[in-house]
């Protein structure tokens, strides 16, 4: 990907209800309406269908559905679809500045420019208690955009299924190349996968009998998306075309699929999910309490997920819920010594949840 010469400024153009940024290859729109990134053009490519927004929601599994977890969290899937945009903040070279809609961007001319461009967007969860997550975009003289996520837990909200960014890209993908772990991991599946570069064609869907979450690579240090259609139909010949998103110090995980969370949670077969037309692409971060602050870090769009505490919690006969704390790692998934070869042998889902501990484990 092109950007711009180490010494070139950031072009500004301050609208009514938008700030556009742009350079040489690359043009962006950010919306004070809508509420987040509206556009992203890389060489002369729309790569957004949709604004990115914060996802709390994954496709319920059938391990979730058999120990209840949709009836415990099931806020967090209209939270997931209805995110309340709150407020939103500009700076520009560091330096805040009153939002610049009508009429105070009268006073800009056309020949604004700066080194750094900083937009922080608030948003309301609609869950009880509410709380917010904020997305801050960075966008510097070389086109690159750093994003942070952040996330203000609340102690009273339920289990969080997921955490992380959700990018809707305009027509499905060819496929991808991603250097992490071979197959589909989750953090109770990463035991198995090989360290190495993998080029998957196609945006597949695991074939389960139930369409549930799938497609998720952890450990991930970059992944590279290619396309080669668009919307425009007066565009008579399209070359391929390919965004990238690379660690930003850490490994990430990511999936790429061509239906939203939503979308695999109505299909009770395969044959109902509807036809792919998008790519959703989700950058997330590891599993948490809700009532833990959490943090996604993105550099355009290159992605640092930042090490968090966990829980685990196993139902045992007669006995009360056992929580152990897990510290999620560069590997990942790193249980204590003395329980790694009972973590293997239990049948686990997608969810990480154990499902029992034996009697000598409990705390």
């Amino acid at each position: 990907m092109a950007y711009t010469t180490k010494n070139q400024k950031l072009a500004l153009v301050y609208g009514d209800l938008t700030l556009g940024v742009h350079g040489s290859d690359f043009d962006y729109i950010f919306s004070y309406q809508t509420g987040g990134l509206e556009s992203l053009v890389r060489g002369k490519k729309e790569w957004l269908y949709r604004s990115p927004r914060p996802t709390f929601w994954r496709a319920t599994t059938d391990n979730d559905r058999g120990n209840g977890f949709p009836y415990r969290s099931g806020m967090w899937l209209a939270a997931d679809q209805f995110v309340r945009f709150a407020d939103v903040s500009v700076a520009i070279d560091n330096q805040e500045i009153p939002l610049p809609t009508a009429p105070e961007n009268n006073r800009f001319c056309e020949n604004e420019t700066a080194d750094c461009v900083q937009l922080t967007y608030t948003y309301e969860t609609i869950t009880v208690p509410s709380t917010e997550v904020t997305v801050i975009y960075r966008v510097t003289s070389d086109g690159r955009i750093h994003v942070r996520v952040h996330y203000t837990g609340k102690d009273t909200l339920p289990e969080f299924p997921v955490f992380g960014l959700r990018l809707l890209l305009p027509t499905c993908a060819t496929g991808y190349i991603y250097e992490g772990l071979s197959g589909e991991t989750y953090p109770d599946r990463m035991a198995g996968g090989r360290p190495g570069t993998y080029d998957v064609t196609g945006l597949s869907v695991t074939p389960y009998l139930v369409p549930q979450d799938c497609g998720m690579h952890m450990d991930t240090h970059r992944v590279t998306i290619y396309r080669d259609t668009v919307l425009d139909n007066t565009a008579r010949r399209v070359e391929k075309s390919s965004l990238t998103i690379s660690e930003g110090g850490k490994p990430f995980a990511f999936s790429c699929l061509p239906y939203t969370a939503e979308e695999l949670e109505n299909a009770l077969h395969q044959e109902e999910l509807p036809p792919a037309r998008r790519t959703v692409l989700c950058a997330v971060s590891v599993e948490s309490t809700a009532g833990e602050q959490m943090s996604v870090k993105i550099t355009v769009l290159m992605l640092q997920k930042i090490s968090t505490m966990i829980f685990i919690f196993a139902k045992q006969k007669d006995r009360h819920d056992v929580g152990l704390f897990l510290r999620m790692g560069r590997g990942g998934f790193e249980p204590p010594k003395q329980f790694a070869a009972d973590l293997q042998s239990v049948p686990f889902g997608h969810s990480g949840i154990c499902p029992f501990l034996s009697e000598q484990y409990a705390l």
